[in-house]
This record gives C-alpha cells, structure tokens and sequence, in this order.
C-alpha cells in the first residue's frame, strides 16, 4: 500500500484558501493508494466562536472528499474538521473510499484540555475502523496518542495501520516522536502520523521510521508491505502473550 502525507499548515479561519490547498495537494499524491490530510485543515487549529466555523454535519466536507477520491481514484483519510451535528460540535474525520463514498468516521475521543478543547467540542465515545483496499485501518486524532489503551482497543479490532492526523505542537516534538514509535512497537503495527506543523511519520511495527517529513508544506509517501508486519508477529506475538489474569 502507497501512502502519502499531504502536510500542511491550514491558515486560521481561512477556510477557502485551506479547501483549495488540499485539493492541490490530493491532486499531487493521486497516484498513491491513500491520502491522509492533517488535523482541522479547513479552518487551522482553531478559530473561535468555533461554531462560526462548523461544517454542518459535515456536508461541505463529505462532497469535498467523495468528488476527490472518486475523481483520482483513491482513498482518503479527511484529517479532521470542525463539524456540526445535533446542536454539538465535533472534531471529525470522514474517510472516503476510492468508489466515491463516506466510509467512515471518527470523533476525537480524548480532548486536550490544555488548549481548552473541552470547552468547545464535545468529546467521541467508540474507536473506528475502516478497510481500505481489503486492509482494516484505525483512526486516531492527535491528542488520542498519548492513551495506549485507546490505541490498543482500536487494534484489538484488527486495525493493522493507524492512521493520526494531528495538530501537534513542535514545542513537544520529543515526546511525540517517542508515543508513535511505542505505539507502533506495543501493538506490532504501522502508524501513519499527519501533522500539520511539520515533522510527519510513517512508523514500521519495528518503530522504525519509514519516511518523516521536514516541517513546511510537504507530500510524505512510503510504501508499506502488510507481510512486513506478518513476519515480525511470528517472531515475538505480543498481542498473543499478554497474560488477563492479572487483577
């Protein structure tokens, strides 16, 4: 599986300008299997009243990324956006399928309080798993990284890739690039890290980084070989050992 990176910083509250940036960015990495945007690429991370912003439920977003993926024949992880939905307001990924559909969606689940987030989004409440070319992939935003037991959960589904887009600050650029290395290693699968201020990477289940982006506007591609992540669970099943019995 192809996978491209399409990292760039959105401008806050520009959200033309940010529509028409990915669009060209897609169109750069069509030739790839699966495109992932960044977190809150319409609207930057994030203008306020958010509710200013929101996309409701998502429609703008939906046709955007169904018109894409069907038009270049791939699929699509959205990033994430500020949605609408119910009188609340989310922070969303859509994923669309290479057929042109919605195939699935995702509500970040842990808020960074730290940034106030949970003053302004209402926080999700189930992982998400979508199969891409006959491949289960789980979606995490950003913050979710740092719970090991969200990401577990996602991978006891079956999820063999995790795909993050993310906002994530370079101040905190060290510990980050730690949480997906071990993210990768504890759970034997491929992380696919999308961010937005620079610094993307594609992680082995190994934790061994198969591309990692510089830290402007940038489209980060790796190949990625399922048999690769065959081989090394037949070498140590951490999944396999882990002993329940233990209160």
């Amino acid at each position: 599986m192809k996978i491209s990176i399409a990292q760039f910083k959105s401008k806050l509250g520009a959200v033309e300008e940010n529509f028409s940036t990915a669009e060209r960015l897609i169109e750069a990495a069509k030739d790839s299997d699966v495109i992932i945007l960044p977190e809150l690429w319409s609207t930057g991370y994030y203008p306020t009243p958010v509710e200013t912003f929101a996309d409701k439920n998502g429609l703008r977003t939906k046709n955007f990324l169904c018109a894409a993926a069907e038009k270049f024949n791939v699929n699509i992880i959205g990033g994430s956006v500020i949605v609408e939905s119910d009188g609340k307001i989310f922070n969303r990924c859509l994923v669309a399928n290479r057929q042109g559909k919605i195939a699935a969606t995702y509500d970040k689940t842990h808020l960074f309080s730290f940034a106030k987030e949970n003053e302004v989004f209402s926080a999700g409440d189930k992982i998400s798993t979508v199969e891409l070319d006959g491949i289960c992939c789980g979606l995490a935003i950003c913050y979710d990284l740092r719970f090991p037991e969200f990401i577990r959960k996602i991978v006891l589904a079956g999820a063999e890739i995790i795909f993050i887009p993310a906002a994530w600050s370079l101040k905190r650029l060290t510990p980050r690039q730690i949480l997906t290395k071990a993210r990768a290693i504890e759970n034997q699968v491929f992380v696919v890290f999308a961010n937005s201020s620079g610094k993307s990477e594609i992680i082995n289940p190994l934790g061994e980084i198969l591309a990692e982006s510089g830290r402007g506007e940038e489209i980060l591609t790796a190949e990625i070989n399922l048999r690769d992540r065959t081989e090394v669970i037949k070498t140590m099943n951490l999944l396999g050992d882990r002993n329940l019995s233990v209160d």
